[in-house]
């Protein structure tokens, strides 16, 4: 039941993504277009998911445990490394580049181009060398 529900929340967040337009990168990269043809819609979406996960976590977190598990599983580290930063800032700059981030690729996925598939590549690359980076935790 677990894969399941985490299937139908994929399906759910990647149907969103595309009604809302955020699988089309030239909307990721108008909006940070600040002084030519900035396009506010990226800022919206963003807002309508800040106020849903609030809202959402309050209610779930007031549960003892979530329906299809037995404990909730929330994040317990606070600290700031150089692998969380490093990695922020190339997810940035990724995302700057190519008007993709890693949601929003995979429902884009379907309709592959070139560009895509790079971004896809470095993604992957990116997984494996921060595996193969010590941690030091």
């Amino acid at each position: 039941m677990r894969i399941l529900m985490g299937y139908i929340a994929g399906l759910l967040f990647g149907l969103g993504l595309a009604v809302s337009g955020m699988t089309d990168p030239a909307r990721v990269l108008g909006f940070l277009d600040l002084f030519g043809a900035w396009d506010p819609t990226l800022m919206f979406v963003l807002g309508g998911a800040v106020i849903t996960n609030f809202i959402g976590y309050r209610l779930a977190m007031r549960r003892p445990n979530p329906l299809f598990a037995s404990a909730f599983q929330v994040p317990t580290r606070r600290d700031l490394d150089g692998r969380l930063i490093g990695g922020s800032a190339l997810f940035g700059i990724g995302w700057g580049l190519s008007g993709y981030c890693p949601g929003p690729a995979f429902a884009s996925v379907v309709g592959i181009t070139a560009p895509l598939a790079a971004m896809l590549a470095a993604m992957v690359a990116g997984w494996f060398l921060a595996r193969a980076l010590p941690s030091r935790s």
